[in-house]
């Protein structure tokens, strides 16, 4: 090859010319195109076929379901007999955790009479107090307390007992879903195979809907607390696998080899050496599993679990938007401390336990022997130390819902000035363009992309991605999903990179930002309805403006990962170089820093497609209302294709934006 034709090769402009070119070609001839080449046609089974697709997916899945449901193995049980067993198993730690936090215990341990209320308002505020002081000092003590006393002070309207409810499920699907993960990490990273068969089904699993296979548990597993906790356990262990796999493989050589020359066996090599070497990796994956559970306190209330949840859920269905603020603020004070205690438990390191009086060595097992004893002997003297006096409870709802009616009937105008010019001059032009373009342009440009970022093999799977798309049916929905998002990563993108761009250069603001970050991430999802839904009422302005604030938290924290760390002798080398502050940035940090970027542009993307499913709550007409009116009816099969019809837009988009940041990290000055 000649150098004019090599350098056109890895020309940039060039490669984007060649990418472009049928995509361009499609949309000039969409005007003679044939329908069929517009929106994928119905049915390649005859004109007369009732089916949604291309290929009958759902009816397909629906039969698996049947099979699954009425076919007895062996002639003795079912599929279902095999899930109905394992939710009856969960019946009893759950029975046993909703009876230590809210119910208490009659006749215990089978002796008639004999009955132990729950766990005392004060022993819980306490305990946790005494647990955050241990673990991180006084401020760690005042807002593990604080987040509990507020569950007991302002619960009017039950919130304790809700609050209780859910504790007592996370209790039991957290450990679940821990268990599950670490042993699924063990066997993935001790076997490549089983690796190659794990890796594809977490991505799968981490990219499907949430609502998508609330239907499946409801169906195998029934409805109620006990099929909620199953759903959490589902949703929850995949980060927890994930990052044992990582962490188990990215432990050093040097200790592997100490391990084997000390002659441990295999089980005490995995026991001893590698899980304590993977703690920090263990311990994020801890963190994570808690966070899945609270973002699945009011989804998992669809299939009948009580708690929070399912109070808020039935305030927000009556537009009560007051009171569905007050269960929303103990819903955030619960992630906020058990976020804090988790991440506090993740960064503090083991200490060798001096010697002396007991009081001493094991101040806070003290402290909370002192405070129990103290609460049960206060319990003889008054009811206030077991139940917070209902008489000093209180409620802000009437506060929230007189600052809904001030913001309406003030802010109507502005407000709705600001709703309906978003709506008529980008929502609405943005979503005709993605519909217009036909469905073989959209491949034609994903394939040549995937071509250009990995070669064949990478746009062959994001090929694979895109037709199950086309041939379930679910096109001009899934179009619908993708503006929504489009323009939710395009607002994230402007607000979170420059936002990062401000808050790296100094340590206080990085500091503040990542804690902000950090305190948004813990809000569960339904949250981020609240202010838009009082703001700007249903619809998909109110949807775009809450994915938007909650996916801008990824964005925001890779960007200043990403410039914080640039090496340090290469900006020392632009400074000597008689680079300004401006060109160091522009020039040299944010090359350096763009493959970081990327990936969190890639996480901001995962962000939005996750609450795009939940903003369907509000309605918007893209999948997420398919996969409601999959859960209402309880169709199984149409709520899993289109769970994965979800997942395929996010994994697309994953694969491309991951090789892209690969590619440009291998050589970040050259080529994109």
């Amino acid at each position: 090859m000649s150098t004019a034709k090599k350098r056109r090769a890895t020309d940039p402009a060039w490669a984007a010319a060649l990418i472009v070119a049928p995509f361009a070609a499609l949309l000039a001839l969409r005007p003679w195109l044939p329908g069929w080449a517009v929106t994928p046609p119905k049915s390649c089974l005859g004109a007369c076929a009732d089916i949604e697709g291309i290929l009958p997916l759902v009816d397909w899945t629906n039969a698996v379901i049947q099979f699954l449901r009425k076919h007895e193995f062996f002639g003795a049980f079912t599929f279902r007999d095999i899930t109905r067993s394992i939710s009856s198993g969960i019946e009893a730690p759950l029975d046993f955790t909703e009876n230590l936090f809210h119910k208490g215990f009659d006749d215990l341990f089978g002796v008639a009479g004999l009955e132990v209320a729950p766990v005392p308002w004060l022993l819980f505020v306490g305990l946790a107090a005494i647990y955050g002081w241990r673990l991180q000092g006084w401020r760690l003590a005042l807002l593990g307390g604080g987040c509990f006393f507020y569950l007991a002070l302002f619960s009017k309207r039950g919130i304790w007992e809700l609050s209780m409810q859910t504790l007592a499920a996370i209790s039991v699907s957290a450990p679940l879903a821990g268990l599950i993960g670490l042993s699924l990490g063990v066997l993935a990273a001790k076997s490549r195979g089983v690796e190659r068969i794990v890796w594809p089904f977490l991505n799968v699993m981490q990219s499907l809907p949430h609502f998508s296979y609330l239907i499946i548990v409801a169906i195998f597993f029934g409805v109620g607390s006990k099929a909620g906790v199953i759903a959490t356990v589902i949703f929850a262990f995949p980060p927890m696998a994930r990052l044992t796999l990582v962490g188990l493989r990215g432990i050093s050589k040097e200790i592997i080899e100490a391990g084997i020359m000390a002659g441990c066996t295999p089980r005490q090599m995995l026991f001893k050496v590698e899980i304590p070497a993977a703690r920090p990796q263990l311990m994020l994956g801890v963190n994570q599993i808690i966070m899945q559970c609270l973002a699945m306190v009011v989804i998992a209330a669809f299939i009948g679990q009580s708690g929070l949840g399912h109070d808020l859920l039935t305030r927000l269905q009556r537009l009560a938007i007051g009171q569905a603020f007050e269960v929303g603020i103990a819903v955030v004070f619960i992630a906020i401390a058990l976020d804090r205690f988790s991440q506090a438990i993740a960064s503090k390191e083991p200490h060798h336990v001096s010697g002396g009086p007991i009081w001493r060595r094991r101040p806070g097992q003290c402290a909370a022997a002192l405070l129990i004893a103290a609460v049960f002997a206060s319990s003889f003297f008054t009811s206030y130390a077991m139940e917070f006096p209902k008489h000093l409870t209180v409620s802000t709802s009437v506060f929230w819902d007189a600052m809904v009616d001030f913001v309406t009937t003030h802010f109507y105008r502005p407000l709705g000035f600001i709703r309906d010019g978003f709506l008529v001059n980008v929502l609405i032009p943005v979503r005709e363009a993605v519909t217009w373009i036909p469905w073989l342009a959209v491949i034609a440009l994903i394939f040549c992309i995937g071509w250009r970022l990995g070669g064949w093999k990478l746009a062959c799977s994001a090929l694979a991605f895109v037709l199950f798309i086309a041939v379930s049916g679910y096109w001009v929905r899934a179009m619908l999903t993708l503006y929504m998002v489009t323009v939710s990563v395009v607002a994230c993108a402007l607000i979170g990179v420059p936002l990062g761009v401000w808050a790296y250069k100094r340590d206080a603001t990085t500091k503040w930002a990542l804690n902000l970050c950090d305190t948004m991430q813990t809000f569960p999802s339904f949250i981020y309805l609240l202010p838009v839904v009082m703001l700007f009422q249903t619809g998909d302005v109110s949807a775009i403006f809450a994915i938007i604030i909650y996916a801008c938290i990824p964005i925001t924290r890779y960007t200043i990962f990403g410039l914080r760390n640039v090496p340090q002798h290469i900006v020392e080398a632009a400074v000597t170089s008689g680079c300004t502050p401006r060109q160091t940035l522009w020039k040299v940090r944010m090359p350096l820093a763009f493959p970081e970027i990327l990936l969190g542009l890639n996480q901001t993307l995962m962000f939005a497609l996750f609450m795009v499913m939940i903003a369907g709550f509000i309605g918007t007409v893209d999948l997420s209302q398919e996969i409601f009116r999959a859960l209402t009816f309880n169709d199984g099969g149409k709520g899993l294709v289109v769970g994965l019809c979800v997942a395929c837009i996010g994994l697309t988009a994953d694969c491309l934006l991951v090789a892209w940041a690969e590619r440009r990290r291998a050589a970040p000055a050259g080529e994109a």
